[in-house]
Protein backbone atom coordinates (compact mmCIF):
# COMPACT_ATOMS: atom_id res chain seq x y z
CA UNK A 1 0.00 0.00 0.00
CA UNK A 2 1.56 3.12 -0.84
CA UNK A 3 2.03 5.79 1.64
CA UNK A 4 0.90 8.79 1.12
CA UNK A 5 3.23 11.66 1.66
CA UNK A 6 0.82 15.33 3.53
CA UNK A 7 1.85 18.18 0.75
CA UNK A 8 2.26 21.45 2.09
CA UNK A 9 -1.17 22.74 2.41
CA UNK A 10 -2.38 19.89 4.63
CA UNK A 11 0.26 20.59 7.07
CA UNK A 12 -0.30 24.56 7.55
CA UNK A 13 -3.86 24.10 8.59
CA UNK A 14 -2.53 21.40 11.19
CA UNK A 15 0.12 24.32 12.49
CA UNK A 16 -2.52 27.05 12.49
CA UNK A 17 -4.61 25.41 14.87
CA UNK A 18 -1.81 24.24 17.02
CA UNK A 19 -0.52 28.12 16.70
CA UNK A 20 -4.22 29.26 17.44
CA UNK A 21 -4.59 27.53 20.53
CA UNK A 22 -1.51 29.51 22.01
CA UNK A 23 -2.68 32.72 20.56
CA UNK A 24 -6.53 32.21 22.12
CA UNK A 25 -4.39 31.36 25.16
CA UNK A 26 -3.13 34.96 25.10
CA UNK A 27 -6.46 36.68 24.34
CA UNK A 28 -7.93 35.27 26.82
CA UNK A 29 -5.77 35.77 29.48
CA UNK A 30 -5.83 39.64 28.38
CA UNK A 31 -9.49 39.60 28.09
CA UNK A 32 -9.82 37.84 31.30
CA UNK A 33 -7.19 40.51 33.39
CA UNK A 34 -9.90 43.32 31.52
CA UNK A 35 -12.99 41.68 32.54
CA UNK A 36 -11.83 41.97 36.43
CA UNK A 37 -10.76 45.43 35.84
CA UNK A 38 -14.46 45.59 34.74
CA UNK A 39 -15.61 43.47 37.66
CA UNK A 40 -13.43 44.94 40.34
CA UNK A 41 -11.92 48.51 39.64
CA UNK A 42 -11.35 49.89 42.76
CA UNK A 43 -9.18 46.05 43.91
CA UNK A 44 -6.22 47.55 42.58
CA UNK A 45 -5.19 51.13 41.07
CA UNK A 46 -4.97 51.63 37.38
CA UNK A 47 -2.22 52.58 35.16
CA UNK A 48 -3.06 54.18 31.84
CA UNK A 49 0.74 52.93 30.85
CA UNK A 50 -0.52 49.10 31.67
CA UNK A 51 -3.52 49.36 29.81
CA UNK A 52 -1.88 50.67 26.44
CA UNK A 53 0.32 47.89 26.64
CA UNK A 54 -2.53 45.57 27.37
CA UNK A 55 -3.99 47.11 23.90
CA UNK A 56 -0.54 46.80 22.15
CA UNK A 57 -0.32 43.47 22.84
CA UNK A 58 -3.85 42.45 22.22
CA UNK A 59 -3.49 44.11 18.91
CA UNK A 60 -0.63 42.14 18.27
CA UNK A 61 -2.11 39.05 18.89
CA UNK A 62 -5.05 39.83 16.23
CA UNK A 63 -2.39 40.87 14.19
CA UNK A 64 0.22 37.98 14.89
CA UNK A 65 -2.96 35.56 13.60
CA UNK A 66 -3.57 37.69 10.54
CA UNK A 67 -0.35 37.97 9.24
CA UNK A 68 0.70 34.24 9.33
CA UNK A 69 -1.67 33.07 6.98
CA UNK A 70 1.61 34.09 4.84
CA UNK A 71 3.09 31.27 5.99
CA UNK A 72 1.09 29.06 3.54
CA UNK A 73 3.43 30.22 0.99
CA UNK A 74 6.44 27.53 2.53
CA UNK A 75 6.38 24.65 0.52
CA UNK A 76 8.77 22.24 2.69
CA UNK A 77 7.40 22.10 6.16
CA UNK A 78 10.31 20.85 8.88
CA UNK A 79 10.20 20.15 12.77
CA UNK A 80 12.68 23.31 13.10
CA UNK A 81 10.13 25.81 11.42
CA UNK A 82 6.86 24.08 13.34
CA UNK A 83 8.85 24.43 16.70
CA UNK A 84 10.13 28.11 15.68
CA UNK A 85 6.52 29.35 15.08
CA UNK A 86 5.30 27.34 17.97
CA UNK A 87 7.58 29.26 20.59
CA UNK A 88 6.90 32.81 18.48
CA UNK A 89 3.66 32.05 19.66
CA UNK A 90 4.29 31.09 23.17
CA UNK A 91 6.53 34.24 23.26
CA UNK A 92 3.17 36.51 22.49
CA UNK A 93 1.16 33.98 25.54
CA UNK A 94 3.67 34.94 28.01
CA UNK A 95 3.55 38.71 27.68
CA UNK A 96 -0.23 38.29 28.29
CA UNK A 97 1.15 36.53 31.30
CA UNK A 98 3.24 39.22 32.35
CA UNK A 99 0.61 42.10 31.79
CA UNK A 100 -1.64 40.03 33.92
CA UNK A 101 -0.70 37.52 36.38
CA UNK A 102 -2.53 35.22 38.78
CA UNK A 103 -2.09 37.23 41.80
CA UNK A 104 -2.17 41.29 42.38
CA UNK A 105 -1.63 40.33 46.55
CA UNK A 106 2.52 41.18 46.37
CA UNK A 107 1.65 44.51 44.36
CA UNK A 108 -0.19 47.62 45.66
CA UNK A 109 -1.42 48.63 42.16
CA UNK A 110 -0.69 47.63 38.35
CA UNK A 111 1.90 50.13 38.28
CA UNK A 112 4.05 48.96 41.40
CA UNK A 113 3.62 45.66 39.24
CA UNK A 114 4.11 46.56 35.76
CA UNK A 115 7.57 48.31 36.93
CA UNK A 116 8.86 45.70 39.48
CA UNK A 117 8.38 43.03 35.94
CA UNK A 118 9.29 45.77 33.45
CA UNK A 119 12.46 43.64 32.85
CA UNK A 120 10.57 40.15 31.61
CA UNK A 121 8.12 42.20 29.97
CA UNK A 122 10.64 44.60 27.61
CA UNK A 123 12.68 41.33 27.40
CA UNK A 124 10.38 39.18 25.73
CA UNK A 125 8.53 42.23 24.15
CA UNK A 126 12.38 42.95 22.17
CA UNK A 127 12.42 38.89 21.70
CA UNK A 128 9.38 39.54 19.85
CA UNK A 129 10.54 42.13 17.42
CA UNK A 130 13.94 39.60 16.57
CA UNK A 131 11.51 36.83 16.19
CA UNK A 132 9.72 38.37 13.44
CA UNK A 133 12.75 38.94 11.44
CA UNK A 134 13.14 35.15 11.58
CA UNK A 135 9.38 34.60 11.00
CA UNK A 136 9.30 37.15 7.79
CA UNK A 137 12.31 35.33 6.63
CA UNK A 138 10.39 32.35 6.48
CA UNK A 139 7.79 33.08 4.43
CA UNK A 140 11.08 33.85 1.66
CA UNK A 141 12.70 36.54 0.23
CA UNK A 142 10.08 38.29 -2.03
CA UNK A 143 7.97 38.94 1.43
CA UNK A 144 10.81 40.09 3.77
CA UNK A 145 11.53 42.52 0.60
CA UNK A 146 7.82 43.90 0.83
CA UNK A 147 8.84 45.95 3.88
CA UNK A 148 12.15 47.42 2.50
CA UNK A 149 14.52 49.67 4.46
CA UNK A 150 11.80 50.38 6.84
CA UNK A 151 11.69 46.99 8.33
CA UNK A 152 15.49 47.20 8.79
CA UNK A 153 15.19 50.22 10.75
CA UNK A 154 11.94 49.66 12.69
CA UNK A 155 13.14 46.43 14.33
CA UNK A 156 16.90 47.38 16.06
CA UNK A 157 15.00 50.75 17.04
CA UNK A 158 12.32 48.87 19.17
CA UNK A 159 14.54 46.56 20.43
CA UNK A 160 16.87 49.66 21.84
CA UNK A 161 13.78 51.13 23.10
CA UNK A 162 13.11 48.09 25.08
CA UNK A 163 16.33 47.55 26.50
CA UNK A 164 16.12 51.62 27.55
CA UNK A 165 12.59 50.88 29.27
CA UNK A 166 13.96 47.73 31.02
CA UNK A 167 16.74 50.29 32.68
CA UNK A 168 14.58 53.47 33.09
CA UNK A 169 11.46 53.98 35.30
CA UNK A 170 10.93 57.15 33.85
CA UNK A 171 6.92 57.20 33.86
CA UNK A 172 7.62 60.39 30.68
CA UNK A 173 9.50 57.66 28.93
CA UNK A 174 7.20 55.41 29.49
CA UNK A 175 4.30 57.26 28.45
CA UNK A 176 6.00 58.09 25.33
CA UNK A 177 6.95 54.86 24.02
CA UNK A 178 3.93 53.14 24.84
CA UNK A 179 2.21 55.91 22.71
CA UNK A 180 4.60 55.80 19.65
CA UNK A 181 4.58 51.83 19.96
CA UNK A 182 0.67 51.41 19.66
CA UNK A 183 0.62 54.88 16.86
CA UNK A 184 3.35 53.26 14.49
CA UNK A 185 1.92 49.57 15.20
CA UNK A 186 -1.49 51.07 13.92
CA UNK A 187 -0.01 52.78 10.92
CA UNK A 188 2.10 49.56 10.27
CA UNK A 189 -0.54 47.34 9.86
CA UNK A 190 -2.84 49.76 7.50
CA UNK A 191 -0.03 50.69 5.58
CA UNK A 192 1.75 46.85 5.05
CA UNK A 193 -0.93 44.60 6.32
CA UNK A 194 -4.49 45.97 5.48
CA UNK A 195 -4.63 43.09 2.94
CA UNK A 196 -3.13 39.53 2.72
CA UNK A 197 -1.52 39.36 -0.56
Amino acid sequence: MDQQIASAHDIFPHIRIVMGMVIGLGVARLLSGVARIVQHPGQYRLYPVHLAWVASVLLMLVHFWWWEFGLYTIETWTFGKYLFIIFYAITLFLLCALLFPDSMLDYTSYEDFFYSRRAWFFGLLAATYLLDVVDTLLKGPEHFARFGTEYLFRTPVFVVLCVVAILVRDRRFHIAFVAAALIYQISFILRLFDTIV
